[in-house]
């Protein structure tokens, strides 16, 4: 249980990543209790009741007369500013789901009206997957010296440029995004539904960018149309350094003039063969070292529900006074810029230059 009791929330909206909050609370109820849902009707209400046994009403100001201690925003991009704006007007604390506003105008926009209110928070869940936490923190320990070049292919957009912008502490200055659009045959066996059950391939998009925050940082971005979901498409990062490189999980590094040492990021899993305790993560390690320990150890999550578990949990603390904030309205911001950014080169087929925008210094 977390200092306090568990954290109360609510959530505005019912749709598939509200679900990961509202599966949080159910799997963990002494970690989290969620007081509430916002839905548009009474008939959506009651599907939300019966699937996850919470109660539901139709607008903001019924929610908030609960007490929740924050409202996650998990609703269709146009009107999370709009959510946002009026929970920052009740003075509630925001845990909005990505993107903060659908275009720069309403990023701009949006930080003008509730930026200074310090009160959002950005559900942002990259940088917070289990796998990426170990390889942060290898990073922040200085083990590939200084940060150059992040090359990832696994996520899109903004999802993408905030574990890049993490790995390299690349802040929120002007960047130069040179980006092309591709398309190629390819088979999609799966999708977010199941297995799709095709058997022939046929083209499906690819998109290629850089991306240069100056200081000698750069990124390498490519994704491929349902690649969340395509097992044909693996998941791939590259962090390299001064000092060495990070290969998916296999890290190269300079230890002294005559020594160059390999070792492996390893997950240790129970549940496995005769292990009769459960499927679950227990941590992540470096030779023999743990680099990442699962907090929800026992929950049985998916990485995807422990980062939205490791937010709620971190937006909890954030507003108890017991913790940072998590992720800022303003690194959400510039994430979702840079991913617009790389739409606008690959359908221009001009580089594009980032302004430094109003949140650059928050």
């Amino acid at each position: 249980m977390g200092k306090g009791g568990p954290v109360t929330f609510g959530v505005v909206g019912s749709g598939w990543r509200a679900e990961f909050f509202l599966r949080a609370a159910r799997l963990m109820p002494d970690r989290f209790r969620c007081v509430g849902v916002v839905t548009r009707t009474a008939e959506r209400g009651a599907e939300v009741e019966r699937a996850w046994q919470v109660p539901t009403v139709r607008t903001i100001p019924e929610l908030v007369a609960d007490r929740p201690e924050l409202v996650v925003v998990s609703v269709p991009w146009p009107v999370t500013p709009e959510a946002t704006r009026e929970l920052v007007g009740l003075g509630v604390p925001v845990l909005a789901e990505t993107p903060p506003a659908p275009d720069a105008d309403g990023l701009r926009a949006l930080w003008a009206d509730v930026g200074a209110s310090g009160l959002v928070q950005v559900a942002e869940h990259s940088p917070s997957m289990p796998q990426h936490q170990a390889r942060i923190a290898l990073v922040d320990e200085g083990l590939l010296g200084t940060p150059t070049s992040v090359q990832i292919s696994s996520t899109h957009l903004y999802h993408a440029v905030g574990l890049v912008r993490r790995l390299l502490d690349a802040g929120r200055g002007e960047v130069d995004v040179h980006a092309v659009s591709t398309t190629a045959p390819l088979l999609d066996p799966r999708s977010r539904d199941g297995w799709t059950g095709e058997t022939e391939p046929r083209d499906r998009w690819s998109l290629l960018a850089t991306l240069d925050f100056g200081g000698g940082r750069t990124a390498l971005y490519d994704f491929t149309e349902n690649q969340w979901h395509n097992p044909l498409r693996t998941n791939r990062i590259v962090v390299r350094g001064s000092h060495g490189e990070l290969v998916d999980d296999r890290l190269t590094r300079w230890v002294d003039e005559r020594t160059v040492v390999t070792s492996s990021l390893v997950r240790r899993m129970s549940g496995v063969e005769q292990d009769l305790d459960g499927f679950d993560l227990e941590h992540v390690s470096l030779d023999g070292r743990v680099l990442y320990r699962n907090p929800f150890d026992g929950a049985r999550l998916a990485d995807d529900d422990v980062a939205a578990a490791t937010l709620l949990a971190g937006t909890g603390a954030w507003v108890r006074g017991d913790g940072p904030p998590p992720y800022p309205l303003a690194d959400g911001c510039q994430d979702h810029l840079l991913g617009l950014a790389i739409e606008e080169s690959a359908r221009t087929g001009r580089a594009v230059r980032t302004a430094r925008e109003a949140w650059a210094d928050a």
